[in-house]
């Protein structure tokens, strides 16, 4: 997410408007607040494993890549404060994806092109010449944005400390006539195609229709508008932060960008600025005539796919060459107030980096966490051919409850207690918020309880809930966060998302969780369905923290398998 924009500031009232598909969204902005660093940064609620910086304030992944055996994140960060403002590109690199050494920051304002902000953008690795970062600037007041680059500037340097923004060209790549400059940004990663050309999306809007622009460049600094957008939507408004990149029919390795052919699918992920969630869909990409064309097995637009179904904006992806995976990362924001944040020093966190694939189907992605993430695994429980029968819940004894990693694979014998379903219940987290945890149902709803207090006077439920609709079962999965914390102010969604799967013929359903103090990170059927909540539990903290497996419907439900470990912090130098 570049800067938010076609922005006014009201001094009055401490806003910024932004001007969206007619709509104007406000995002308050504090500038009393966002250059106070806080004496002393909390550890209540900050996350182990999870990547944040040591303090202040942190939104979107930017240019993550893999350079001379060295993983690279870059992201949004004021360096000043807790809350947004004052933001350059953060950098910080790692040799495992797991555990990361932070940098001094890589891109801030410096240069006439650039005055006005360093927003989001990519990096592209070129062959024998090496890494460049595309950027969006802000050159003026009225919120003008345009495309620039930057590169190392020593590519001896194992990390790529310092980086240069040159004068020739900058800015690369500038609005037309006919676009809204002030709605144009986030470049993509580049490919190179055959006929010689290098190739990336920037995003944007054309009233209230989602705009994908496409350029191409025979050297990486002079870009050409291609005549029409790789692709559009109407009705979606700004495309923040597109994503576009290959994916395989056959197996789970990732594609390097380039990789076209009769085996390859590609995939078209925009960040929606309206309401902060992201959409993709699986297609084909016309390379000779630069247009992407959506399959018709998902909606291309608000009813689409989404990676996550909570909270995680911004995404990014990149090809890892040394493992053959696609590797993406996304910003998962706070969910307590302005106060909150500046009081602990620090907002923002990234999710864990998962890989992504095509399902066996070629319908949707699947994406699991990063096969790093297990060396922090300690100690082990196990629980196997455990019944739970209506409104039993049992816990999960021996681990760190509020840092650990959870699988859990659940079964039952019938589908025949499964409730209908109603054809008007086409949002899932609307259906969540009806039928949560506490409600009973007759398949489902079961679990975890995750970051629950002993007596369970707050817990985050992660949960199944199985309806029968006329040809074929639905599965919902739900994240609620109402009764994760007894503080009332903050922000407590009930985020879910249904979940494709046929239970005909193996009536079982996988569930991995990781929990992280702060975040509790869901991936409910190996991967196909996907929920990041942010909850900040008052008494489930810490050693106080708690894990239960839960079943509130009449079938009985049995964990099958479940093996939990205590989680390590993850090293931050």
């Amino acid at each position: 997410m570049a800067l938010p924009i076609c922005l006014t500031y009201i001094a009055i009232f401490s806003l910024f408007v932004i001007c969206n598909n007619g709509v104007e969204a406000f995002h308050e902005i504090y500038p009393d607040l966002q250059s106070i660093s806080a004496s002393s940064v909390s550890k209540l609620h900050r996350t182990g494993y999870h990547f944040q910086p040591r303090r202040n304030w942190i939104n979107d992944p930017n240019g993550p890549m893999y350079y001379n055996g060295v993983y690279h994140l870059f992201y949004q960060y004021n360096p000043k404060g807790a809350v947004w403002g004052n933001i350059v590109w953060g950098h910080a690199v790692s040799k495992d994806l797991i555990n990361w050494k932070e940098l001094e920051p890589a891109l801030y304002p410096s240069k006439p092109f650039d005055k006005y902000g360093c927003w989001s953008g990519s990096a592209t690795v070129l062959p024998g010449k090496g890494p460049i970062i595309l950027y969006t600037g802000v050159i003026d007041k009225q919120s003008t944005e345009v495309q620039l680059y930057a590169i190392p500037e020593n590519k001896s340097d194992p990390f790529l400390t310092k980086w240069i923004k040159p004068d020739a060209f900058n800015p690369i790549v500038v609005a037309d006539h006919t676009m809204n400059a002030s709605v144009f940004r986030d470049p993509t990663t580049a490919w190179w195609s055959k006929d010689g050309h290098w190739r990336m999306l920037i995003g944007g809007k054309r009233n209230n229709r989602g705009m994908a622009y496409l350029y191409r460049s025979k050297d990486f600094v002079k870009w050409i508008q291609a005549k029409h957008p790789i692709h559009s939507a109407p009705s979606t408004g700004m495309w923040e932060c597109p994503d576009f990149y290959p994916v395989s029919l056959k197996g789970t390795n990732g594609l390097d960008l380039s990789m076209v052919g009769n085996n390859v699918k590609h995939v078209l992920k925009n960040s929606f600025d309206v309401t902060r969630f992201e959409y993709y869909t699986v297609g084909t990409y016309l390379k000779n005539k630069d247009k992407y064309i959506p399959d018709n097995t998902s909606e291309d637009g608000w009813g689409g796919l989404r990676y996550d179904y909570g909270n995680f904006y911004a995404s990014k992806s990149f090809f890892d060459p040394s493992k053959n995976r696609r590797i993406l990362w996304a910003w998962a924001n706070e969910s307590d107030s302005k106060e909150d944040d500046v009081k602990k020093g620090w907002a923002g966190i990234q999710s864990i980096p998962r890989t992504v694939w095509l399902d066996s189907g070629g319908r949707q992605l699947v994406q699991w966490p990063v096969q790093e993430l297990n060396s922090l695994r300690e100690k082990q429980v196990k629980i196997s051919n455990q019944k739970l029968t209506k409104g039993h819940h049992i816990e999960v004894k021996g681990i760190t409850a509020a840092q650990a990693d959870v699988e859990v694979t659940f079964s039952f014998s019938s589908l025949n207690k499964a409730e209908p379903f109603d054809s008007r219940w086409v949002n899932p987290q609307d259906l969540c918020a009806l039928k949560g945890s506490k409600v009973q149902g007759g398949l489902g709803p079961f679990g975890l309880l995750a970051l629950a207090s002993e007596k369970l006077e707050e817990f985050t439920p992660i949960f199944f809930r199985i309806f029968k609709a006329p040809h074929k079962h639905v599965v919902l999965m739900c994240s609620d966060a109402r009764s994760s914390s007894l503080k009332r102010e903050l922000y407590k969604p009930s985020f879910a998302g249904f979940v494709d799967v046929d239970l005909a013929n193996n009536k079982k359903l996988s569930l991995r969780c990781l929990i992280d103090h702060s975040v509790v990170e869901s991936f409910g059927a190996g991967g196909k369905t996907n929920i990041l909540s942010r909850v900040y539990p008052t008494l489930a903290v810490k050693k106080k923290a708690h894990l239960f497996v839960f079943n509130n419907g009449t079938e009985r439900i049995t964990v099958e398998n479940l093996k939990a470990w205590s989680m390590k912090s993850a090293r931050r130098t």
